[in-house]
């Protein structure tokens, strides 16, 4: 085994403010909490699992605790929260699904806040195709309430459209959606050595946690041979990365429930042979707190999101595997723009010089190469749909999966 000097406490850092007292103190029992489980497993935890513990932990984890995780006052800011326009392009493609299935449902997994349910129902509503119910599953009780809360507010005549669940529904017809969900599933940390593969586990250490590699098991060195076999050629020893195993299932359960529709998923992340390309040789995590991005993940448990890239080939791949059809792939900036973003935009009252300029800045950071039209990317998969959506018709990047 190999201790690495990476280790995390719950100390200020130049670039990170320091969290406050609540704060602080809710992060620090579910140190504790982890760092029991940590000892009841023998005194290390795979970092898939230290990872699920931070956002998952129930009454503790990130996404499960009452913090505020979304907007100006979280830790970040999604698409639609950085317009609506994003979510009225969005409520288009829904309104094809609903075309081509004869009517039906739309899904939304994990709903953030709400902001982008309410723009889907209104502009849905505006094209005389809201769907008989619009299904909200998510995982965290504290988010569900403050959903319902804003939607009961924002759209009082169609919230009553609106239902949460607390499981996928069996047979479901229509559109399910799911923006920035895949991030944040967790990841198996690896890392190619010349003694063989290496699987990057938590260890407790001091006040805090520390990095400790192991031995990968026999399923793992298989689950990495098959990726490394769609690459130009394997990694160096010395590159880490992640793999998302919970990836395939995720997207199986998915095609469990679709009896006829469309599977819209929306996220950041690359195919394959990019996402293991040399370039990325320390891997994709990526931690948010407070509007600041950083590559800690053992910092702050329970108070910062932890994210890592999609691999959308994985996704596709689990798609095919459970008899979907992958009907397109490519970036949001293109989406948005085949999905109707410039009629859209036309159609908004003209306004003050300065409502213009606050639509061009959304429309920049949506659609920007460097801000998140490259980096976000789209992928549908259907079951019993004949026609492709709109929104791939203008550049479809299914041959790079």
């Amino acid at each position: 085994m190999t201790v690495r000097d990476k280790s995390s406490q719950q100390n200020s850092s130049p670039d990170l403010p320091p969290p406050d007292g609540d704060a602080l103190a809710h992060s620090q029992k579910l140190d504790a909490h982890i760092r029991q489980l940590i000892e009841q497993s023998g005194g290390w935890i795979s970092f898939a699992r230290f990872m699920e513990l931070a956002l998952y932990a129930p009454g503790l984890g990130y996404y499960s605790a009452g913090a505020a995780k979304f907007g100006k006052e979280g830790d970040f800011v999604t698409a639609p929260e950085i317009s609506p326009l994003f979510s009225r392009c969005l409520a288009g493609q829904l309104c094809e699904v609903l075309e081509q299935t004869g009517g039906g449902d739309v899904l939304e997994l994990g709903a953030g806040s709400g902001v982008m349910a309410a723009d889907i129902l209104r502009q849905m509503d505006t094209r005389d195709c809201l769907p008989d119910e619009y299904l909200i599953l998510e995982v965290s009780a504290d988010l569900r309430r403050r959903q319902q809360d804003f939607l009961s507010e924002a759209v009082p005549e169609l919230v009553q459209r609106v239902r949460w669940l607390d499981a996928l529904p069996e047979n479901f017809v229509g559109a399910i959606v799911a923006n920035e969900v895949m991030d944040a599933l967790p990841v198996e940390r690896i890392r190619a050595a010349a003694e063989g593969l290496q699987v990057q586990g938590v260890v407790a250490a001091d006040e805090g946690f520390a990095w400790q590699d192991r031995p990968a098991t026999d399923e793992l060195i298989a689950d990495w041979e098959a990726v490394c076999g769609d690459l130009p050629q394997p990694p160096d020893p010395g590159f880490e990365s992640e793999l998302c195993r919970q990836l395939g299932p995720w997207v199986g359960a998915l095609a469990g429930a679709l009896q006829r529709g469309v599977i819209l998923l929306i996220d950041y992340g690359l195919p394959r042979s990019q996402y293991y390309h040399p370039e990325r040789s320390d891997g994709t995590l990526l931690c948010h707190y407070r509007h600041r991005a950083h590559p800690d993940p053992l910092r702050f448990a329970g108070i910062q999101d932890i994210t890592a890239w999609v691999d959308f080939t994985r996704a596709a791949e689990a798609a095919v595997d459970n008899d979907l059809e992958v009907m397109g792939f490519s970036t949001q900036a293109h989406f948005l723009m085949a999905a109707g973003l410039q009629q859209i935009l036309e159609q908004v009252p003209a306004g003050s010089t300065q409502r213009s300029v606050e639509l061009a800045s959304q429309v920049r950071k949506l659609t920007l190469p460097g801000e998140m039209g490259e980096r976000f990317k789209v992928i549908g998969m259907s079951r019993d749909v004949d026609h492709c959506l709109s929104g791939f018709a203008l550049r479809d990047l299914t041959h790079t999966l």
